[in-house]
């Protein structure tokens, strides 16, 4: 079937609140090239990296929480500045309907792709850029990706709009899980556990064998405990010091001194989130007479999301789903996201273009 010249989609035209998104019948559809294909986007995640990208937190000037940012930023992507209009998206389930020289993936295979994509250099063999940030993501009818970064999840019994949950959560939980080489029968502590990160971490954690305290809210810590949570602690409570081999963070804020403190003598700490705040204290004594040892964690080397995508061909791994939007509304669906209402996972369904 002949493609589309044009496509609809959500363009980020520059960094601000929702009124920065416009939508846009009248996206041109990208042709692959060689080693290219064209996905037509069945799904895509909420996240909340999108929406910090979208007001500029990654800025370095930008200091409190991402609820809090309230200046205009010029270079406000994972990689600095961006390129408008953007079409964000950092989850994607599609399957494949057109491909250039030399690519392999049949028409109509379905498939997804982390959200952090290898780049690697001679100098830095961990770069990558973020489906996005450095290019077009999946808010939009099609996704242009190199077949180089995506994986075949046809044999998943998952639904598409799982599997477009999966990719920044999933992929960011077990990410941080591999750094501080949580193992069985490790007492492990997981932040902001109600959220998309959180959530699969509890989830990974337990398919792991470890012993995991999750940090909540009361409304939520059923969902969590049924995650495989043993122990939950409050929000507000303060965490035991030196008790527990690893603690998985997404939420940084003034809680990260206790954190540090709740570790035990050669623990890790794992973090790739900071929504309470980026800038935090502690006593590096804490850290150093004890052995302790951070972990900052964003690049993921593709055996680890090669080892989720088993998970999920196997369907070992089912994300939770607590609301889904039509595309169009995805200030709505944002919005709701910041609100916290909802554990899990929000997901954006854009129109069929019918190809």
């Amino acid at each position: 079937m002949e493609l589309p010249t044009t496509m609809s989609g959500v363009l980020l035209t520059r960094h601000g609140g929702p009124e920065a998104l416009e939508w846009s019948d009248t996206i041109p559809v990208p042709r692959p090239g060689p080693g290219q294909v064209l996905v037509k986007v069945a799904a895509a995640g909420v996240n909340n990296t999108d929406i910090n990208t979208r007001i500029g937190w990654y800025a370095p000037e930008v200091t409190g929480a991402t609820d809090a940012v309230d200046q205009d930023v010029d270079a406000g992507g994972w990689g600095g500045a961006l390129h408008f209009p953007r079409i964000q998206g950092g989850d994607l389930c599609g399957y494949v309907v057109a491909a250039g020289q030399g690519v392999s993936l049949p028409r109509s295979t379905r498939v997804t792709c982390p959200i952090n994509l290898p780049r690697p250099t001679e100098d830095t063999p961990t770069a990558f850029i973020a489906l996005g940030s450095e290019i077009d993501g999946a808010f939009a009818q099609f996704c242009l990706m190199q077949e180089s970064d995506l994986y075949d999840v046809t044999a998943s019994p998952l639904s598409d709009i799982e599997i477009a949950a999966i990719p920044c959560a999933f992929g960011t939980a077990e990410n941080l899980l591999t750094r501080a080489g949580v193992s069985e029968g490790q007492h492990t502590l997981i932040t902001g556990a109600s959220g998309g990160v959180g959530l699969a971490a509890v989830q990974l954690a337990r398919l792991r064998g470890a012993i995991i305290t999750a940090v909540t809210a009361p409304a939520k810590a059923d969902t969590v405990r049924a995650a495989g949570a043993s122990h939950i602690l409050h929000r507000d409570d303060t965490p035991p010091e030196a008790t527990y081999d690893a603690i998985i963070d997404v939420v940084g804020g003034p809680g990260f001194g206790a954190l540090i403190n709740a570790l035990k003598p050669g623990g890790h700490y794992a973090v790739s989130g900071a929504i309470a705040g980026p800038i935090v204290e502690t006593d590096l004594r804490a850290l150093y007479l004890s052995d302790r040892t951070i972990h900052g964690a964003t690049y993921q080397p593709p055996e680890v999301f090669a080892r989720l995508v088993e998970l999920i061909n196997t369907g070992t791994i089912r994300p939770m789903i607590s609301q889904t939007y039509p595309l169009k509304d995805i200030a709505k669906a944002q919005e709701a996201f910041q609100s916290k209402r909802f554990p899990g996972k929000l997901v954006l369904i854009p129109p069929d273009p019918g190809t």
